[in-house]
């Protein structure tokens, strides 16, 4: 799909419906609602910039660990969030960096989040408990 911001609420909603399919709980849909929102606008606004490109986003189930997996898939600049420093959340607003605390955001509320570049593709995979 293109990776633009107008996109964003129709992935949502095809994972959305993924997680129902999984009966994943209310709490923890909201969770990943949030996380989506932050790296597709990510995605969105940094990888293909100033031009745009393409998002893949799969979602599969560890129905042993009853944990949603979502993977985000794109062929942007090489871009590692988790190699990102953490915002000093101590500091105010005015007094802090400007961006960070999506990322940061994400990866306080899910369970785990990994990142590769593989072939020329960004890949990043977040995993939420879903019950």
């Amino acid at each position: 799909m293109e990776a633009v911001r107008e996109n964003i609420p129709r992935i949502t909603g095809f994972v959305d419906a993924a997680l129902e399919q999984m009966d994943c709980g209310v709490k923890a849909q909201m969770a990943i609602d949030i996380a989506l929102d932050e790296i597709l606008a990510n995605i969105c606004l940094y990888a293909y910039a100033p031009g745009t490109g393409t998002v893949e986003v799969y979602v599969d189930h560890d129905a042993e660990n009853r944990t949603a997996v979502i993977t985000f898939r794109d062929s942007g600049v090489p871009f590692d969030p988790l190699q990102k420093e953490e915002p000093d959340t101590t500091l105010t607003a005015e007094e802090r960096e400007i961006g960070g605390l999506g990322i940061f955001l994400v990866r306080k509320t899910m369970d785990a989040m990994e990142y590769r570049r593989e072939d020329g593709f960004n890949v990043l995979t977040i995993r939420k408990k879903i019950s």
